[in-house]
């Protein structure tokens, strides 16, 4: 009779072990651990480097003696049990011995509602199964690990503790959603791990990071980092509160837009920890007035040169800054200084490194199938697949986990415009139409349109911030109207055109007066905030300062008036670092902003500049309450061209209490300007950009002007006004009639 004749019923197959040994088994865990046959219970493992195994019950006992039945490590044997318990395996090589926990003794974590709700792409939190987490299960410490590849042959988690061989660890597939699972007893925190994938054609892929890692290793090293769950006691309850009934257009919102790795640097060009960002920027923006801090993009990127704009790791804040705990505490003190935080967030593409989501199976997962809809010929970047219903769960559970488990206030979405349109920076021939023929990404609007659902569903008073830079209708429509659905829009228009406008020389300035008031046709068509971003002060751009015609007191006067009327502008405010100060020259991601220019008497007038602006906003309504609509808005003068002078109202809910706000964006000093007035009394001078605390020239009208009653255009009073030169003033109502 031949061998496998006589071979027990429990006996792995030669097939089997070959599998297991080859990392090529479809499915380890019907093999490996404990297994009922006919003849009773078998335990098998897989135990490289070991002579022996044995398997002991909790309590020490011995539960069976395995046989080692191929020389690469393979055991089997069958166990003195009545029924299934747990147990632990005792491996010895010589004289050394070690016990541990066997994966394979483990049930499932993940369920079948789990894979339903994934499928349909309605998990919301996501973040909550997939990834890393440690935990303790059937009373064993471990952490559990998921991933999405519905098209891999076999994957496996290889890490620090397990030598980085892919075939300790093989994962159980999750048929109906195409997850794989695995818990691996005795890791914790801090473990360096990856994903071994063979591919759908059955090759071996390079080493996946975790798409949902929480941490991650410091570039240029791209391992993902187990993660502690550790509790974090957060101090923010008041600001949570509050926020919670923040209606945020109506609220003040002046934002200060922060790249973290080069605001300011340590000894010898370190980046600061988020410690020490907390001690110095938190209470640097806080000073300034500024309510809200954005940051670039925070999550996990390979290369400094992005910006963060190119991210790998969308649930992991960058290491070049500390751990998840760290981002955590610059939330909380942010919250605790009066700052809310927004987050920018890069849903639109992701970069093709091989450790990344490109290929993520052995194909298109998370990106397009078809490269006319996912691949970016701009930035060489991949396009996520927004119709697949897993993606755009895996992308929601992003943002979600953000406004979650980190108490972000805000999300400013990247790159809008290259979502919405099929043919965005293509040619004709290179994009794929709608089979109307027309070129709007509707997977995409489904997409935007169920993230902005989702966020403001979940998390009032949060917002949600679009870069668009097209004239698409309705981005900041509620989705119920069929837009979007976002808070607010960056006003890409008003910030080019007023640019070009301060950009030129007084002397042409009448030629181009139409620059500064042509957005005020569409300033209410969407809630807009007014950007003056990191993408205005690169690429040769040059500072806003350097922008600025003229010697160095025009240059600094030209920028005070540029802010003055900016902030007194409807909208909301958005200033990138370094221009509250007169950065001279541009943005250098590569760096620390120049704060030795502080040490200069322009440099601070600008700064105290901004702080009394951003005050002035916060406490006038008149200045943020109504800045998304026409009722808050009023020209005086928009047709001086002559003059470059420009005057306007803004109202609140109380109309009693109006703001005037004057630009005269000309060196010459014009006195005796007769300003259209709400009402007669006295008007008193409330700002002023010229006044000596922040370098002007000192002109102005002694803290106040009479209006009285006589008819001036549409308005019923007037008064006689001074015009300092390159200057912005501020004016509000003191009382009626003359004193």
């Amino acid at each position: 009779m031949s061998p496998a004749a006589t071979q027990p019923d429990w006996r792995a197959s030669q097939e089997d072990i070959a599998a297991i040994l080859s990392a090529r088994h479809g499915d380890p865990f019907s093999l490996l651990g404990l297994h009922r046959t006919t003849e009773g219970f078998v335990i098998r493992a897989f135990a490289p480097g070991a002579e022996t195994v044995e398997a002991l019950a909790p309590g020490g006992d011995l539960v069976a003696t395995l046989e080692r039945v191929h020389a690469d490590g393979f055991f089997e044997g069958r166990a003195n049990l009545e029924s299934r318990a747990p147990y632990r395996l005792r491996a010895s090589n010589g004289a050394a011995q070690w016990t541990y926990h066997d994966p394979y003794a483990f049930p499932p974590i993940l369920g079948a509602l789990d894979d339903h709700l994934f499928v349909e792409g309605a998990h919301q939190k996501l973040y909550e199964k997939l990834g890393a987490h440690v935990m303790v299960h059937e009373g064993v410490e471990g952490a559990h690990f998921a991933v999405w590849a519905p098209n891999a042959r076999r994957v496996s988690v290889v890490g620090d503790f397990n030598q980085w061989d892919g075939r300790r660890a093989q994962m159980r597939k999750r048929v109906d959603s195409g997850v794989w699972e695995i818990f691996i007893p005795q890791v914790g925190p801090g473990a360096r791990y990856k994903y071994e994938i063979i591919g759908r054609n059955g090759d071996l892929l390079p080493l996946k990071a975790d798409p949902l890692g929480f941490e991650a290793e410091l570039r240029p090293s791209t391992a993902s980092v187990v993660a502690s769950n550790a509790p974090y006691e957060w101090g923010d309850a008041i600001h949570m509160r509050e926020r919670s009934k923040y209606e945020p257009r109506r609220a003040p919102m002046s934002i200060y837009e922060v790249h973290l790795p080069s605001w300011r640097r340590g000894e010898g060009g370190r980046f600061l920890d988020y410690d020490e960002l907390a001690d110095q920027l938190v209470p640097y923006v806080a000073d300034l007035g500024f309510t809200h801090i954005e940051l670039l993009p925070i999550n996990e990127h390979p290369l400094d040169a992005s910006w963060g704009y190119q991210p790998i790791g969308l649930f992991a804040p960058t290491r070049r800054h500390g751990d998840s705990y760290g981002f955590r505490r610059f939330v909380d003190r942010a919250h605790q200084a009066g700052l809310s935080v927004i987050l920018d967030w890069v849903p639109a593409h992701f970069p093709t490194d091989e450790h990344g989501l490109a290929q993520f199976d052995g194909g298109p997962l998370y990106e397009h199938p078809d490269p006319r809809r996912g691949f970016h010929p701009d930035w060489n970047t991949a396009i996520y697949d927004f119709g697949r219903r897993e993606v755009s769960n895996f992308l929601i559970a992003s943002a979600l986990y953000w406004l979650d488990r980190f108490h972000i206030d805000g999300l400013r979405v990247d790159a809008v415009a290259s979502m919405l349109y099929l043919d965005y920076s293509r040619k004709a021939g290179e994009w794929a139409p709608n089979p109307d023929g027309s070129n709007d990404n509707r997977d995409a609007v489904r997409f935007l349109q169920s993230f902005n659902e989702r966020v403001y569903g979940l998390y009032p008073g949060v917002v949600t911030i679009a870069e668009e830079s097209t004239a698409w209708a309705g981005v900041t429509r509620p989705t119920s109207a069929g837009g979007l659905g976002f808070g607010f829009k960056w006003n890409m228009g008003w910030m080019n055109d007023t640019l070009r406008y301060m950009s030129s020389d007084p002397v042409y300035r009448k030629w181009r007066h139409n620059e500064l008031t042509f957005g005020l046709l569409y300033a209410f068509a969407e809630n807009f905030v007014l950007p003056l971003s990191h993408d205005e002060v690169v690429h040769g751009k040059g500072s806003i300062i350097g922008k600025m015609p003229g010697d160095d007191w025009r240059r600094f006067a030209g920028a005070r008036a540029y802010y003055g009327f900016m902030w007194g502008h409807p909208g909301k405010k958005l200033l990138f670092m370094g221009q509250e100060f007169g950065q001279m020259s541009e943005w250098n991601f590569a760096g620390s902003l120049d704060w030795d220019l502080l040490n200069h008497a322009p440099h601070r007038g600008l700064r105290d500049f901004i702080r009394d602006l951003n005050r002035l906003y916060r406490e006038r309504e008149a200045l943020h309450g109504r800045d998304c609509e026409s009722e808050g808005f009023e020209w005086i003068v928009v047709d001086d061209a002559a003059s470059s002078v420009f005057a306007f109202v803004r109202f609140g809910a109380d109309r009693s209490r109006p703001v005037v706000v004057v630009a005269n964006f000309t060196p010459v000093p014009r006195g005796a300007y007769r300003l259209c007035l709400p009402r007669a009394g006295r008007w008193r001078e409330i700002l002023n950009s010229d006044a000596l605390a922040y370098g002007g020239s000192g002109m102005g009208n002694l803290g106040a002007v009479d209006a009285r009653e006589e008819p001036c255009g549409a308005f019923p009073a007037c008064a006689d006004i001074l015009l300092p030169p390159l200057a912005t003033l501020f004016f509000e109502i003191e009382s009626d009639g003359l004193e």
